[in-house]
């Protein structure tokens, strides 16, 4: 089946869609968001399933979750990590095991609205994308904590990557499957999804559209000021790997040279100074800093052969992914919420 419809109608059937919610010691959300999940998808014209990842929650979220199903039937499917690997390792266990053409995701904190998830899932449609990104507007959240070093990051992302987005932040997303599972999410690299999504598709068939948001009313938020620094730290290795993830040799390579050729040009004028000028050259820093940047720039272009020589072993051995699971629904005998 193409999902590719320029003016989708309001009477077509939609893809099988699969909501991944992944969630961390939110046990008194689950079941307020599973009925607000119901709730919201109740008149979506097409097939769907719910799978909740709890990431080795010790409230007793995954029990809770696992009773919900029990109740629900077998489209609602969990997942428990063997511990807390974090929110992109169980994004990444629920992107591994959903088995609709399009994937949403939202937070497990209620703040989201499982209401715009058909909204959305017409518009990326309509507008032919890979991934539609939620843009919390009217955000629910402290100013100086929340919003301000999120607008900064923000910013930030789309001048270095190129990919400018309102609010990357938001977990609220729609994404076509065989796009996303081409990403592996490592590390916490689902704050840079959009990001990651434009090293496998054209950052044309992303988008973001307007999106409800509300106060937490259960359970506290995971996140803090200090989410500030490793933001950057991530953002550069995600320029980093956007940029030459497929050849770091020249990365490092461009470093090297610069280095050779500054420490070349400073042993040049030092050798001519000795031996056409005559004078003495041993106590001269400049000696010593050409040397180091000689010995800096071997080092640099070694370290780019070996970084090739780990790529090329990398993608030729395959990839794997980080977390572990201690528990799933069992996935033959999985279900759909089928539209009638």
């Amino acid at each position: 089946m193409s999902l590719s419809v320029a003016n989708p109608s309001s009477a077509e059937r939609r893809p099988a869609l699969s909501v991944v919610i992944p969630m961390y010691e939110e046990i008194d959300n689950v079941e307020p968001l599973v009925a607000r999940v119901h709730e919201g998808l109740a008149d979506y014209r097409g097939d769907w399933e719910l799978i909740g990842v709890d990431d080795g929650s010790r409230d007793g979220t995954g029990e809770r979750l696992r009773e919900v199903a029990e109740r629900a039937g077998p489209h609602l499917r969990v997942i428990r990590l063997r511990r807390n690997f974090g929110q992109t390792a169980a994004m990444q266990a629920g992107f591994d095991a959903a088995r609709g053409e399009l994937i949403a995701t939202l937070d497990g904190d209620l703040q989201n609205d499982p209401a715009d998830i058909p909204r959305m899932v017409d518009e990326l449609l309509e507008r032919d994308l890979d991934l539609l990104q939620g843009w919390r507007r009217q955000r629910q959240d402290a100013l100086l904590m929340r919003k301000i070093p999120s607008r900064i990051a923000n910013a930030l992302i789309g001048k270095v990557t190129g990919v400018a987005l309102h609010d990357y932040g938001c977990s609220l997303k729609v994404y076509r499957a065989e796009v996303i599972k081409e990403v592996r999410l490592l590390g916490e690299m689902h704050r840079f999804i959009p990001v990651w999504m434009a090293g496998v598709t054209a950052p044309q068939r992303i988008g973001e559209t307007e999106v409800t948001h509300q106060a937490r009313r259960f359970g506290v938020s995971k996140y803090g000021i200090s989410r500030t620094l490793r933001v950057l730290l991530d953002l550069l290795a995600a320029f980093f790997f956007l940029r030459f993830g497929s050849r770091p040799g020249h990365f490092f390579g461009s470093i090297g040279l610069l280095f050779g050729g500054l420490g070349s040009l400073m042993m040049t004028h030092l050798l001519v100074v000795k031996f056409i000028l005559g004078e003495s050259i041993g106590q001269r820093p400049l000696l010593f800093v050409s040397i180091l940047f000689l010995v800096a720039a071997i080092q640099f272009l070694t370290t780019g052969v070996l970084a090739e020589l780990l790529t090329r072993t990398f993608y030729a051995t395959g990839e794997r992914t980080h977390h572990r699971i201690r528990w799933e629904s069992n996935p033959e005998s999985a279900g759909w919420k089928v539209y009638p």
